[in-house]
């Protein structure tokens, strides 16, 4: 249910998001963030980098970037979900001349289905795109990519810049919001910002939601289809062959979870549901889940699912987990965990 990466590629909740690609499941499993000194107590998104969002989102995922850095935890799960991927986007960026340890406050990764039309100048389909707020130095980057010579793509009065050779491009919409990500990602994001597509501002539904969760360290937000896979991976490889499977799966409608590090881990999911007794119907399939697996796992894993509560109330589906840093480090190793996260 859960994964992680580095720095500027670091923690990232994977609860399989549902999307038509494999890679791009992969890629929003990856995640955001674990970096710097303890800061700000909440990773809120400004209206600019709500703005640059595009609307249709899947899954959202934000980090206070200064919060983590201080736990094990957070750390020994970065290590063991590390993406190269995403590592290699972070040392471009640190090559151009970005600071990630000192300028970055909040990172978030946003994995959208690009809208249809024509005001839309890219291709079709899922993408991910990265927006860091915090303090930059935009004149001495600025300067660095001069040095290099490095030009920008012109979109409108945007500056998009490559970083390197792997597609990846960064644009910085003033001295406090940067966006990241493929050059289409990039250019979505601009149009989303400028009014040109309809951007996360206009997603109603998740801003709703959003009141409920941002003050938290970590948080993410996912649709209906992403709450599917969620339910479907928590249940098990042999979810479909449940009878109850396809009634709730059929009603569920989104979900929302936040994590904690400040004293352990802390992991709280709230899955709504259609009604009260789709939500129970869930509860009972999950706590049966948790059973059959106990009797299977080793004592480490027992005691995982022992500080898993699984509960209903009025029509929304809670799982929550707490442990020690020590507990959570030593469960990253275990068939169970590997089992969720693969």
């Amino acid at each position: 249910m859960l994964t992680v990466n580095n720095r500027f590629s670091a923690i990232c909740a994977d609860v399989r998001i549902s999307v038509k690609s494999r890679d791009f499941v992969k890629m929003t499993a990856v995640g955001v963030l674990a970096v710097a000194a303890m800061g700000a107590q909440a990773a809120q998104l400004s209206s600019d980098a709500k703005a640059a969002i595009p609307k249709d989102v899947h899954q959202l995922i934000v980090v206070d970037y200064r919060a983590i850095q201080n736990s094990p935890s957070a750390m020994a799960l970065k290590e063991k979900m590390l993406q190269p991927d995403l590592k290699r986007l972070e040392q471009l960026l640190i090559s151009s001349g970005l600071k990630v340890d000192q300028d970055v406050d909040v990172l978030a990764l946003a994995a959208y289905e690009v809208p249809k039309g024509p005001a839309n100048t890219t291709a079709s389909g899922n993408r991910v795109i990265g927006v860091a707020q915090g303090q930059f130095h935009t004149g001495a980057i600025m300067a660095q990519f001069t040095k290099n010579k490095v030009k920008p793509l012109m979109v409108r009065n945007n500056a998009i810049y490559p970083l390197g050779n792997a597609g990846a491009s960064v644009v910085f919409l003033d001295q406090t919001t940067m966006i990241f990500g493929d050059r289409d990602a990039v250019r979505n994001a601009i149009d989303a910002r400028d009014g040109q597509i309809s951007n996360f501002l206009n997603n109603g539904d998740m801003i709703n939601e959003m009141g409920s969760v941002d003050r938290k360290q970590m948080w993410s937000l996912l649709d209906q289809n992403a709450t599917e896979m969620i339910l479907k991976s928590m249940l098990g490889s042999d979810a479909s062959q449940l009878v109850e499977f396809d009634t709730v799966r059929n009603r569920v409608k989104s979900s929302r979870y936040t994590m904690d590090f400040g004293n352990g881990v802390k992991f709280d999911l709230a899955m709504v549901m259609s009604d009260t007794m789709t939500a129970a119907t869930a509860s009972t399939l999950l706590k049966g889940v948790s059973i059959m697996r106990k009797t299977g796992g080793s004592p480490m894993e027992k005691s995982a699912l022992d500080q898993t509560a699984i509960d209903s109330n009025s029509g929304t589906l809670t799982v929550s987990y707490a442990a020690s840093d020590s507990q959570f480090t030593n469960l990253l190793n275990s068939a169970l965990f590997q089992s969720v996260v693969k």
